[in-house]
């Protein structure tokens, strides 16, 4: 059997307001809809009937994701979750609160070559903040213990083009696992709560590392 190492669970909140509507949120502040609030209670309870022993709960500090992981601390009978800032969603700029459509029409062709625009949160600053609360997280929980991650979609995005080159689109409440192996965060499993209930598509994504960044 192999040695227990420091773990965390970094899952996508439930369904927002703007995902039911397939509009890009980055920043903005939006709360669940009642399926993401039943999404998360279905995930917690999968989670709960799991061979893992959770011992904390966190998220990022914006609302979608924070009431996501305070319905599956209740029902882990958890703590409180506390929140980090660098957890959050990659910054959208002038792409906040738009669909996809709309994208197409202001920026052609952007999105069929996964460019972004001007003040769009660059992929390696959204790694940078992302690796260093995932290194602070697993250096100060038990092997035993492993925590759960309520973020997002862009940030699940990252980390998996980061550890492997590629990334698939994140459902809600779905995620992937984080060790710490001889010091060095590495990738682990992805998580799919396939009985939670299915919600919208759409999800986010930063871009690809070294994409040409231009509003032209």
């Amino acid at each position: 059997m192999a040695t227990p190492v420091p773990s965390l669970l970094v899952v996508r909140h439930g369904q927002s307001l703007w995902n039911a509507v397939a509009k890009w949120q980055g920043l903005a502040d939006i709360d669940l809809t009642d399926l993401g609030r039943r999404q998360a209670k279905v995930a917690a309870r999968a989670l709960s009937e799991s061979p893992h022993t959770f011992g904390h709960v966190m998220s990022s500090t914006l609302k979608r994701a924070a009431e996501t992981a305070a319905i599956i601390a209740t029902h882990l009978e958890l703590a409180t979750p506390s929140t980090d800032s660098r957890w959050r969603e990659a910054d959208a700029g002038p792409w906040q609160g738009l669909t996809p459509d709309e994208i197409r029409a202001q920026w052609p062709g952007f999105l069929e070559r996964n460019r972004r625009p001007e003040g769009f949160e660059p992929y390696e600053e959204v790694l940078e903040r992302v690796l260093a609360a995932s290194a602070e997280v697993l250096g100060h929980i038990e092997p035993s213990s492993p925590t759960i991650v309520v973020s997002h979609s862009g940030v699940i995005r990252t980390l998996q083009r980061h550890f492997t080159g590629g990334g698939d689109r994140t459902p809600n409440l779905g995620g992937v696992w984080l060790h710490l192996v001889h010091d060095t965060v590495r990738l682990g499993h992805v998580f799919d709560p396939k009985a939670a209930p299915p919600s919208s598509g759409f999800s986010e994504d930063p871009g690809p590392d070294g994409t040409r960044r231009s509003s032209t």
